[in-house]
C-alpha cells in the first residue's frame, strides 16, 4: 500500500511540476479515500521558483497521473503502445482497470496504482474517461499491398467463417467506433498496440471474463493476419461515437459485456 501511494504521488507531482518533496502532499490530495473539502493548500515558494498551486482533488486532477502515459485528456501519445482513453465506452475501460487490478491484464505500473482501488472508484475514473470527446489525429499511410489491403478489409468486414473467425464489424460496429456500454473502438489506436493485444490474446497473456471471445479470435488468426488487420485499421480515420446498447446477439459468446 505505501510503495503504491509513493509510485503514484511521484507520477502525479511530476504531472503538476511540483518537486520531489511534495510527492507525498500530491498524493494525499489525489487519493480516492482524501475528501475533496480537506485539499491542502500548497506549500509557499521558495525565493526564484514558480509558485505552487492548491490541489483541489476533483477527478480531473487524480487521473493526472493517467495522463503521464496515456496523453492529456487521454487522447494516446504518438510512442505506439500507450492507448486512447477518451471516448471509450465506460464499461470497457472499468472492465479493463479491473483486470489490470486483478491480474488478467498484466502491467506492472498499472497493477501497482490500481491495486488497492474499489471498484466505485474505478467506475469514476472510467465515467470520467468515458465522457470526454477531444479531437483525434490524423491516421498515417499503412503502407500495405494491394492483396494486402484486401485481405484485411475482408477480416475486418466479413470475418472468416471457415475459421470461425467473425467480422470485426459484427462486434464493434459498422464504424468500428464501438458500442455501449462495454466494446471498444478499433480506430485511433496505435498498430503496435493492436499487434501487441491481440498477440497477448494468442498467448494468453491477456484475458478477459470467460468465455473469452476475443482469445479465441486472436488464436484463429495467423500472426499475417494479426499485422495486415492492425495496420490497416491503425491507417482508418477515427472519430465516430460508440454506438447505443444493441438486443442483437453477437455472433459470439462474449464475457464481461454488462455495464
Amino acid at each position: 500500500m505505501k510503495r503504491t501511494r509513493i509510485v503514484a504521488g511521484v507520477l502525479i507531482a511530476a504531472v503538476l511540476g511540483l518537486g520531489p518533496s511534495t510527492a507525498s502532499v500530491a498524493f494525499a490530495q489525489a487519493s480516492p479515500s482524501a475528501p475533496a473539502e480537506a485539499a491542502m493548500p500548497a506549500a509557499p515558494a521558495a525565493p526564484g521558483e514558480r509558485p505552487l498551486r492548491p490541489l483541489t482533488n476533483d477527478i480531473a486532477e487524480r487521473v493526472q497521473a493517467c495522463t503521464l502515459c496515456h496523453g492529456p485528456q487521454g487522447r494516446a501519445t504518438p510512442q505506439g503502445y500507450f492507448p486512447r482513453l477518451a471516448g471509450k465506452p465506460s464499461g470497457y475501460l472499468f472492465n479493463q482497470l479491473q483486470a489490470f487490478r486483478d491480474g488478467r491484464r498484466h502491467h506492472a505500473l498499472m497493477a501497482g496504482l490500481l491495486r488497492n482501488m474499489s471498484d466505485d472508484y474505478l467506475r469514476e475514473i472510467a465515467g470520467y474517461f468515458a465522457a470526454l470527446d477531444v479531437p483525434y489525429p490524423a491516421p498515417v499511410p499503412s503502407g500495405l499491398g494491394t492483396e494486402q489491403q484486401a485481405r484485411a478489409e475482408r477480416l475486418v468486414t466479413q470475418g472468416d467463417p471457415s475459421r470461425r473467425v467473425p467480422a470485426c464489424t459484427a462486434c464493434h460496429g459498422p464504424s468500428m467506433a464501438g458500442r455501449q456500454p462495454a466494446i471498444p473502438g478499433l480506430l485511433g489506436l496505435p498498430r503496435d498496440y493492436l499487434v501487441g493485444q491481440l498477440g497477448a490474446w494468442r498467448n494468453g497473456l491477456r484475458r478477459a471474463h470467460a468465455p473469452d471471445c476475443m482469445a479465441d479470435v486472436a488464436r484463429a488468426l495467423s500472426p499475417d493476419d494479426v499485422a495486415v488487420v492492425a495496420t490497416w485499421l491503425a491507417a482508418r480515420p477515427a472519430g465516430a461515437h460508440p454506438e447505443p446498447p444493441s438486443s442483437a446477439p453477437l455472433p459470439v459468446a462474449c464475457g464481461g459485456l454488462a455495464p
